[in-house]
Order: C-alpha cells, then structure tokens, then sequence
C-alpha cells in the first residue's frame, strides 16, 4: 500500500484527528493511537456498542493499535519519547500548550527525532489572540464567515448537518499538511511542526465568497447568486411524490442538452437573462412537479444535461454507484450481523484502501507495543502495576 512502512504516532480523539489518521491507516500507515487508560477516546460511547466500543469510534477508528498510557506519569511519558524517536509523523489535537507541559511538545521531541513531522490541529491556531478558545464546529464556521454565507436574503443561517470545520478545516487540511511536511523532510531530512487551525482551514472554501468580497460584488448567499439559487439552470426542483432533483446545468451546453430533452427550446437564450430568472425558475419548477423523482431520474440517465436525483443518505448508501466504486464497506458484527463503515476515497493506479484491522479494544496492543521497544514481560506488568499502562 501507498503509506506502508510510514509510522504514525495519534494522540487525537473525538472527529477531526481521529480521522485524519484513520485514513492514514487505510492506506498502510502504521497507526498507534494513544489513549488514556480510564476513560479512553470518548468516541467509545457514542452509538451502538460492539467489542466494547460505540459505533462512531468504530467509524473512526479502524486500522490502528490502541496503547492505553498514562501521559501524568514519568515512566508513561517516557514510552512515549521512545516511540517518537522512531515514528515518522505525531498528530495531536489538544489544546496548544498541553504537550508542551507533559514534556512532549515539537521543540522537545524534535530533540529526540529530528526527521519527527508533528502536526497540531486546534479550533484556532498555535498562536493568537484565541489560541486557548474553546470552541466545535459550529463556532469555528461562525467565525470563518462561511455560516452566515448560508443565509438567503432576510432570513437567519442554517445550522449545516455535517461537521464543515471539522473535517474541511480540520482533517484535510491536517493530511494535506501532513503529505507536504513529508515531502519537504524528502528534500532537506528535517521534519516540521504543522500547525492546523480548524477556523482558518475553512478558507480555501471561501474562496468563491472571497472574490466577490474583493470586487465588490453581492456576496453568494443562498438563492441570491449563480451557484446559490438565482438562476434557473443551477437550482433545485421539488418533483411531484414530493422529491427533488438538482439541475446543475450552468455551462451553455449542458443547457441547450436539457432544454431539448424537455422539448423546451425556447428556455435556451434565457439561461442567464437577469430579469426573467424568477419567471423561468416557475416555469422549470412547474416541468419537474409535473412527474415523480423517478421519472425524471429515468429519463435523465439517457441526457447529458447535468441532472441527478437529491437522494436521501439510506439511499445513497444503495445507489449503484456506491456500489461500484465501493463508497461503503461492510464488516461483520455482533452474532453475524452486518456493520457499515464509509469506505475508502482515494485510489492509487486503481487500488483503494484496505480494512485491515479491528477498531481496537481500549489498550488492546499496549503489550505488544512495549514488547517492541524492548521493555521486558517483568518491566511491562511494573508499569501497569504503577498507573502508567493499561491493557483488557
């Protein structure tokens, strides 16, 4: 696999992290997630409980070893020193300034390991005004600006059902960072400390919004701008069973192929005619509403004309396409029932990426971990006799 042979070092818990080195692992990263012995990631409680753990760890969670240490004693920390001088990359997502105080910030362990790629995901960055903040998602999008740009002309915002910061700001922008610090270290043999702020990671995502604000123009607020709901060709039709279908015909070509695969070719010069958007949004509403989601998915699959069913996420799931390219991938759970997990998003000269290991029970590896820095069988029940270590 594409990452075999990177070692990785996860300190993270919760969404951001976790899955920034889950998808590290499922492209071969040797994945060692560093848990607290009592309590573990709190993901572990979330949803339907399975080997001990919820179903939103398990999501998070495959293709890594669990080391349960506690980093509040000497002999903990020292274990951990000792796998950072030889892993390749630590992602951390505490506060700034905690990992300093445990002895195990970057400035510290780069003493250890110079080549060490540390990465730092916060809500708002190493260094700030808010670097002590606390925050989640909806609070670093409300800052970014990107919230209020959900709002339509006169009315509030809409509370986004995903985690955008998280994962946009927070996760990849932490791989993205994590792949150039390694392929700088390929230059010069020296890691680095990357320093993710979950806020600002949102801003390549404003980057449309961004230029509008520079020109002076109307900002992109929902239904008031071209990819926002203003024009009739890049819009969304409720169907007549009450579903809906996205039109996302805004190059003049995929236009014309819809307005002649509806037998309404007198729609085509009006595509972007400023004052008759409102009438020809009626007009198109009207054609959807005439005929169920299902026809009009039918009769669409045989046009090149941009439009496709909003499916809801069981159905999606289902979809041949999801099917074909493997969006999801199921495991077996309790008394042979099945488990879904989202599946794997990249492929490398056509290979995905690959489960190949259990969610793991909290400190299910810490043995064998110790084992390989060469801590003897009478040193390891020591540690755990002290606090320092745990295993099931």
């Amino acid at each position: 696999m594409i990452l075999e042979g990177l070692q990785v070092l996860d300190f993270t818990r919760l969404l951001p992290g976790p899955l920034c080195t889950r998808i590290l692992g499922d492209y071969g990263a040797e994945v060692i997630k560093v848990e607290d012995p009592f309590t573990g990631d709190p993901t572990r409680a979330v949803g339907k409980p399975w080997r001990g753990s919820g179903s939103f760890f398990r999501e998070l969670n495959r293709n890594k070893r669990s080391l349960a240490v506690n980093l509040k004693t000497e002999a903990g920390r020292e274990i951990i020193k000792k796998l950072a001088g030889r892993c390749h990359v630590l992602v951390e997502g505490f506060r700034p300034g905690v990992m300093e105080r445990l002895g195990l910030g970057y400035r510290q362990l780069r003493q250890l390991n110079p080549t060490l790629v540390y990465a730092s995901i916060s809500g708002y960055g190493q260094d700030g005004p808010y670097r002590q903040r606390a925050g989640h998602d909806l609070n670093y999008t409300a800052l970014s600006g990107l919230l209020e740009l959900s709002a339509a002309p006169g009315s509030g915002p809409v509370m986004p059902a995903i985690q955008v910061a998280d994962i946009g700001g927070g996760t990849l922008m932490a791989l993205a960072g994590i792949m150039m610090a390694l392929f700088a270290r390929g230059r010069t043999g020296e890691g680095t400390h990357v320093d993710v702020s979950m806020t600002e990671g949102l801003l390549p995502w404003l980057t449309y919004a961004a230029r509008a604000l520079e020109d002076g123009e109307e900002l992109p607020r929902r239904g008031a701008s071209p990819l926002t709901g203003a024009f009739a060709c890049y819009n969304l039709y409720r169907t007549a069973d009450g579903g809906f279908m996205s039109l996302g015909a805004l190059e003049p070509v995929f236009w014309q192929n819809f307005c002649r695969a509806v037998d309404r070719p007198e729609w085509i010069p009006r595509q972007f005619d400023p004052d008759g958007q409102e009438e020809l949004i009626r007009e198109v509403a009207g054609l959807f509403k005439s005929k169920s989601r299902a026809y009009w998915t039918s009769f669409f699959a045989g046009h090149d004309a941009c439009c496709e069913p909003v499916l809801s996420l069981e159905e999606a799931a289902a979809h041949p396409l999801a099917r074909a390219r493997g969006f999801w991938v199921e495991t077996e759970g309790e008394e042979g029932k099945g488990h879904r997990e989202t599946g794997f998003p990249l492929r490398f000269n056509g290979a995905p990426g690959r489960r190949r290991i259990e969610p793991p029970r909290l400190g299910e590896h810490t043995v064998e971990i110790l084992e390989s820095l060469d801590y003897s069988g009478e040193e390891i029940r020591e540690l755990r006799r002290l606090g320092a270590v745990a295993w099931p």
